[in-house]
Parts: C-alpha cells; structure tokens; sequence
C-alpha cells in the first residue's frame, strides 16, 4: 500500500459492525511449520515411527486446554494420553511433546491473507477489535506480540483461561465486554464453525466463518479469506 494511499474500506458484513472480534490460529496468523511438519520432526528427532497423526492431537486439543497452564503441559498430558490409548508407553508421549516444544518457535507467525490490510481497514474507520483466542497464554501471547497485535488489539482473550473454551459464550462476552459494546453490535470472525461461528451466533454476535469447513450455521456468512471483508473504493470497489 502506498504511504499517501487512501486505506481500503471495510466490506459487509463489517461495514456495519461498532467492534470486531478475531480467532487468531488461521485466521489472523499462522505457523510458517505446519503442526503436522514439526510433529513428524519430533518423532524423527527421538528416531520412532508417528504413533499418532496430527488429527488425534487436534481432536484432543480443547480437551488439555481445560486442564493445562502452558502449551508445554497441554503437549505433554495430550501426547501422553494419545500414546497410551494406541497401547504405547505415556512417557514415550512426553519425550515426542519435549521434541515438539524444541522445534516450535510460537513467534515463527506469518499473517493470513488480508488479515494486516482488514485490521488497517477497521484502524482508519476507527472501529476496535480483540482477539479470542482457544490456547495457552503462553503461546498465543507470542504469536500476537510477533505480528504486534497485542499493541493494536483492544483485548486477547485466552479462551480456556481468561474464560471457558470457545465455543462457551462466556468467552465471547469477555470480548465484547473489553470492546464496550452491545453483543448485537459486534461480529465474530473465525476459521470454525463450530467453536466460533456457534459460539458466536449463541453470544448473540455476528459471525463470519473464513474458509470451507462445514457445516456452516445459520446466519453465518462465509468468506474464502479476509481479503473478501475489505475492498479499495478508489478502484470502483474491487476486493483489495
């Protein structure tokens, strides 16, 4: 964008909304390394065959959340508990966990498409926006402070500790509460339908699922990436 450039505008259904809230994991940011790439890395780095793909550890993710205090302690019990039902050893889990933790650099972040020229967008028109976010405040601190969102955030909540996991509402009321406004006047915008387009929705906000995964809750609005949420006006309205 050039320096003396108008800012883009923000499309519907952010053109009406008084406060946004952002998941952040492949929404707003995510890791240059896949999770699946430094799970096979650390089951090479301590010389065993995957015990578990990365599936089992999203799928139990939420869970250990509940549980853990740090991204290390939520590997570790999940990992654990992933070796022992496939019959293996827990500790063998731990030592994959600690292999994982040392090939993980939580500020190895990149934006996602659109994101940094969306929150621009909302900057210039001076509507406020938090971050919601399921995870360890350890982790999920360092990935906002790589991209510098906890210095334009209003808010991040750390859903899981601040408040109970997405999609509790409760999580989302911390959220608009840090905004200051009515639930019925913010929109949620995440990648999940369900731990944020039906948290959301419940919470009575606005949602706005990003991507293709289903199904899709009623009156959410789907985009393929966040560039369909902002459009540049001075080019006769194309998506940016």
């Amino acid at each position: 964008m050039a320096e003396n450039a108008d800012p883009p505008e923000v499309a519907p259904p952010l053109d009406e909304a008084a406060a946004v809230t952002f998941d952040l994991d492949d929404t707003l940011v995510s890791y240059r390394r896949s999770p699946g790439e430094v799970l096979a890395a650390a089951f090479d780095d301590i010389g065993v065959d995957p015990v578990f793909p990365v599936e089992a550890y999203y799928d139990r993710f939420a869970e250990f959340n509940d549980r853990t205090g740090t991204m290390a302690d939520l590997r570790a019990e999940c990992f654990a508990a992933l070796c022992a039902d496939r019959g293996r050893d827990p500790d063998l889990g731990r030592a994959v966990a600690a292999a994982f933790a040392d090939e993980r650099d939580h500020a190895n972040v990149s934006w996602r498409p659109g994101a940094r020229d969306l929150l621009e967008a909302l900057d210039a028109r001076g509507v406020p926006y938090a971050v919601v976010t399921n995870g360890p405040p350890d982790a999920q601190a360092e990935k906002a402070r790589a991209v510098g969102l906890e210095d334009r955030a209003v808010d991040v909540v750390f859903a899981g500790h601040d408040a109970p996991a997405k999609p509790a509402v409760e999580a989302f009321e911390v959220g608009v509460s840090a905004l200051g406004v009515a639930a019925a006047d913010a929109v949620h915008v995440g990648d999940s339908p369900e731990s944020d387009a039906a948290g959301a929705l419940a919470a009575g906000m606005g949602a706005v699922v990003v991507g293709d995964r289903d199904p899709l809750p009623d009156r959410a609005t789907r985009v393929a990436s966040l560039t369909e949420l902002i459009r540049d006006d001075r080019d006769g309205g194309d998506a940016v």
